[in-house]
């Protein structure tokens, strides 16, 4: 992440903590101000696409697709590891239909925006934290419904085709987007890039907020179960991936960008393809995930970061 200190993304990934707690904070204590908000959910997630796309540039992905064996076996773990670990853990806590397909719907989504800051402070390989995500984003309007579809069809009914168009619409035309800007435009894009990582921090945490708020009273009668099984699938998320990346011989950066990348999923895509797609509950296993995977991986680059 060239020119990027570790101040300033410290400090990032504190703001990014830090706005989604008050956040979550306010959805509970006044949800009646959240609700009404719902219909920005979309728009607000095809702003951050945006702003992914805009901060992508040719030199950070080259440098990676010169040795394309790590970013296959990182895509590779991520769409295995994530989907299956929703699937078994949904099984085994005995989640309902709803929650169960909200869950593996986080699974089957692409990387999480904030897993390229997670693995700079946690001394990984940017480069290829920014190709998975980027490559996970472009392929994820395949992957993510027929996923869903095959793991999460006989407990609620998927439109898998309408969702396909869904993520074609709010995740891939904005990062394209995005890039065709940075390409044509490279001033005005990076005069952008300069606010847009904290105004994409800000609508994720709205994001959440509201889901927090239209499932308010659902989550006092299944928040622990609920808790208890995001927890799971983040964790073992970086472990499997991990281990993963270690069995495939990637070296140590490899495997923590792997790790962060495989654990960190684009909750929000989730959250917006859940409200509009499955029942309403589905979505909260998405909100709840986006809070936690940003605390973990906050406490994960802290521990990596001490270590060579």
């Amino acid at each position: 992440m060239g020119g990027i200190t570790l101040k300033s993304t410290l400090s990032e990934a504190l703001f990014a903590t830090a706005a989604l707690l008050l956040a979550c904070a306010a959805a509970w204590l006044a949800p009646q101000a959240f609700v009404p908000l719902k219909p920005l959910i979309t728009p607000a997630l095809g702003l951050v696409m945006f702003g992914m796309g805009l901060t992508l540039t040719g030199a950070q992905l080259a440098a990676v697709l010169r040795h394309p064996r790590w970013l296959l076996l990182g895509i590779g773990l991520q769409f295995v590891i994530m989907p299956t670990l929703a699937f078994v853990i949904a099984g085994r806590l005995g989640l309902s239909a709803p929650l169960a397909a909200g869950l593996i719907l986080v699974g089957a989504c692409p990387g999480g925006t904030a897993s390229n800051v997670m693995t700079y402070l946690a001394r990984g390989d940017v480069a290829l934290s920014v190709a998975m995500t980027a490559a996970s984003t472009l392929i994820a309007p395949l992957a993510t419904p027929w996923l869903t579809l095959w793991l999460a069809g006989a407990r609620v009914d998927v439109p898998a085709l309408a969702m396909l168009a869904e993520i074609l619409r709010i995740v891939l035309l904005p990062v394209l987007a995005g890039m065709l800007l940075r390409w044509c435009l490279e001033g005005v894009a990076r005069r952008l890039a300069r606010w847009l990582p904290g105004l994409a921090m800000l609508l994720v945490a709205l994001i959440v907020a509201i889901i927090l708020a239209l499932n308010r009273p659902r989550l006092a009668a299944t928040g622990t179960l609920v808790a208890g099984a995001v927890v799971l699938h983040n964790g073992l998320g970086f472990v499997l991936g991990y281990v993963g990346a270690a069995l495939g011989g990637a070296r140590p950066a490899q495997r923590r960008a792997i790790a962060i990348e495989v654990g960190m999923q684009n909750s929000g895509l989730a959250t917006a393809l859940a409200l509009k797609f499955l029942p309403p509950l589905a979505a909260l296993p998405a909100a709840l995930f986006s809070v936690w995977q940003n605390l973990a991986a906050l406490g994960l680059a802290a521990v990596w970061r001490r270590r060579r």
